[in-house]
């Protein structure tokens, strides 16, 4: 919340709080503010700009690795003072671009930072290690003034692309995928038609792009069947680019099924399976890292033959977002330099956090994995839970008679497999892409077990 006054402020020292999340919850935002007073000088945010002699007071507070609010609209000319409190278990400061600083703050410590006048954009962040790197950022902006892109090129990229948070909660409208997997069609010849759609959706709370779909969803839909089943796959373009598909499921000479096809075309690839796994489908035009990162990929089940029954089966696709300017395709620069905005499970950042995953204890549960990259390595995790079957690229590692078990399914872009566990308990069970940075930017979830 914000207020404005005519009154004068003493020029305080200035204080900043923040917090830090545990890498698998979203913590709730409280608010609060106590002045801590200085003698020290403030630097103005700008020269250039004639004071209006009013002062903006605005309350913020720093929890989960996030400053909220962490946009700060100031009338052009005013003072700003910002009142921030801890609601973390660990110390944070606040560090403001033109120089104005806080001390560091444990939880529950309250400070009250003089921002100066405010006449042009500026940037604020925690200043402890990687703490700005995870996006304990703000930003402070006058007015009616455009918001000013950071300097450098690939900082002047993001710049214009819209800022992900991956521990946002998506809001109780929110719909998560259903990741159950779907069950094995009866009959030996699967039909079916995939359209290419380009859609503009949400891929991350307050965040679109505009997608290139299989039947408009990322990933595309999960098809499956078993060994020496045939697929009769009709693609219809009915997008305004041109696309084709790669099954790997199938081993065929790739001249004519997987050439591109124009708006308005189609074209059917016919395959057997004679491998048992799951497969990545994706878009063969290139450049394929443009399409498979810009949301053209999905997978093939192929049981393996006498696959056990299981109580409960699911189905993730890792893969990782690349951001463009907003309701727009992703960045291939972005995808080049391997520098994604998020990793995610079945298309939206930590979508199964907020909507847990259900189980029961000591059922049995399978989870089918595909890294569709472009890519980021996968390293799936159970927190609590150990895999007693594992499953990867066509080979059984362990099964539930082996004395040891595992831990991790690790697999490289476009490596799938499954795991199976069983709960030993009632409880929340987070999992997560082990690599911590991909579980802090979105690769995370949770099953929930009654």
């Amino acid at each position: 919340m914000s207020a404005r006054t005519d009154a004068p402020v003493p020029r305080p020292l200035g204080g900043a709080a923040a917090g830090l999340a545990l890498v698998l919850v979203a913590v709730l935002v409280g608010v609060a503010a106590q002045r801590v007073s200085g003698d020290a000088p403030v630097p103005a945010a700008a020269t250039a700009v004639t004071p209006t002699g009013h002062t903006t007071t605005v309350t913020v507070v720093a929890d989960g690795m996030r400053f909220h609010p962490d946009r700060i609209d100031v009338p052009r000319g005013d003072r700003l003072v910002i009142e921030l409190t801890n609601r973390d278990n660990r110390r944070h400061d606040l560090v403001l671009a033109s120089g104005a600083k806080t001390p560091l703050l444990t939880r529950g410590g309250d400070a009250r930072l003089d921002a100066g006048v405010i006449g042009a954009t500026v940037e604020g962040w925690c200043s402890l290690p990687a703490h700005r790197q995870a996006g304990m950022t703000l930003r402070i902006v006058p007015t009616g003034a455009t918001v000013a892109a950071p300097t450098g090129t690939a900082a002047a990229t993001e710049g214009t692309r819209p800022r992900l948070d991956a521990m946002a909660d998506p809001g109780a409208a929110f719909v998560a995928r259903d990741a159950t997997a779907p069950p094995v069609p009866p009959g030996r010849l699967h039909r079916r038609e995939l359209h290419v759609r380009e859609v503009v959706r949400e891929v991350a709370p307050g965040v679109r792009q505009r997608l290139w779909t299989f039947d408009g969803t990322v990933p595309g839909p999960v098809l499956r069947g078993r060994v020496g089943d045939t697929f009769e796959i009709t693609l219809v373009n009915d997008s305004t680019l041109d696309h084709g598909i790669d099954f790997h499921a199938g081993a065929v000479a790739p001249d004519e099924v997987m050439r591109p096809i124009d708006p308005g075309q189609r074209l059917t690839y016919r395959f057997t399976t004679t491998r048992a796994g799951i497969w990545m489908y994706h878009c063969s035009t290139m450049p394929m890292l443009h399409h498979i990162g810009n949301g053209m990929y999905g997978a093939v089940i192929v049981d393996p033959p006498d696959l056990p029954r299981v109580d409960r089966e699911f189905v993730l696709v890792q893969s990782e977002l690349y951001l463009g300017p907003d309701g727009e395709p992703g960045d291939l620069a972005a995808m080049q330099a391997e520098r994604p905005d998020a990793v995610v499970f079945n298309g939206y950042p930590a979508q199964y956090a907020h909507r847990p995953l259900p189980a029961r204890a000591g059922e049995r549960v399978r989870v089918w994995l595909l890294d569709a990259g472009p890519n980021r390595d996968s390293s799936f995790h159970i927190v609590g839970a150990q895999f007693d079957t594992v499953y990867r690229e066509g080979h059984w590692e362990n099964r539930p008679t082996d004395p040891g078990g595992a831990q991790v399914l690790s697999l490289t872009p476009a490596g799938g497999g499954f795991v199976e566990t069983v709960f030993p308990a009632a409880g929340h069970y987070p999992f997560v892409s082990h690599a911590m940075v991909d579980a802090e930017r979105g690769a995370r979830g949770l099953f929930e077990v009654r």
